[in-house]
């Protein structure tokens, strides 16, 4: 896809960080970003799914854990996209005079989409990090509440808050597209201006240009 087209952004929502080592992520990402002439969204998140990591024999550790190495892999990522060489002794992972060349294309680095709703740990990560947040699913009032939460964590970790794009989760109902309208109009007045559409198998050839017409595929930005 990064090779093949010219204007949409390039990401996923999100892979998780207990898959692959940071340095190899960062390998991964650095090359997109690349391929795709800078338009690499880096989501990235603490990790989930017990049925995948169980299948695969990838450790799941517990979540105060699995939030503490995501916080160390997002600083190993910004150094390895913006050092020439990164030396890095953390808790869980450790680098020695570490080279990730080509750098991305996106200066200082794409911008890292963050997943998560924890209010202690996982909006602190948030906070230290993000460019985006997305909070996956649920009413605005609860967005409001985490909203509030995050921007406690800006103040105390010194991140300005108004550079954060604030995103959520819009299932799509291919029969009736006013849901996904109403919600996408809900949350921008409680002050989202970042949406990623769920869409279910199968996927119309027509639902990209289904949702315009709806007025729910207009990018919003602060």
């Amino acid at each position: 896809m990064a090779a093949e087209t010219s204007r949409i952004r390039i990401g996923l929502m999100v892979t998780g960080n207990t898959y692959r080592h940071p340095a190899v992520l960062a390998s991964i990402a650095a090359t997109v970003d690349v391929i795709s002439n800078g338009r690499l969204d880096l989501g990235i998140g603490a990790g989930w799914n017990e049925y995948e990591h169980a299948s695969m024999g990838i450790p799941l550790y517990a979540p105060g854990e699995r939030i503490r190495r995501l916080d160390e892999a997002c600083q190993i990522l910004k150094q390895l996209f913006t050092q020439h060489l990164t030396t890095f002794e953390g808790r869980y992972y450790q680098l020695k005079e570490a080279r990730r060349e080509p750098k991305p294309v996106q200066k200082p680095h794409p911008p890292f989409v963050i997943g998560g709703s924890g209010e202690q740990l996982t909006l602190r990560v948030v906070a230290k990090h993000a460019d985006v947040w997305n909070f996956v699913a649920g009413p605005v009032d609860v967005f409001q509440h985490k909203v509030c939460i995050l921007k406690q964590h800006c103040e105390a970790v010194g991140h300005d808050f108004d550079t954060i794009d604030l995103s959520t989760q819009v299932p799509v109902n291919y029969d009736d597209l006013s849901a996904a309208r109403d919600r996408v109009k809900t949350f921008i007045e409680a002050g989202a201006n970042h949406f990623v559409f769920t869409l279910t198998y199968p996927y119309p050839d027509d639902i990209v240009a289904r949702l315009a017409d709806e007025g729910v595929g207009v990018v919003h930005k602060k």
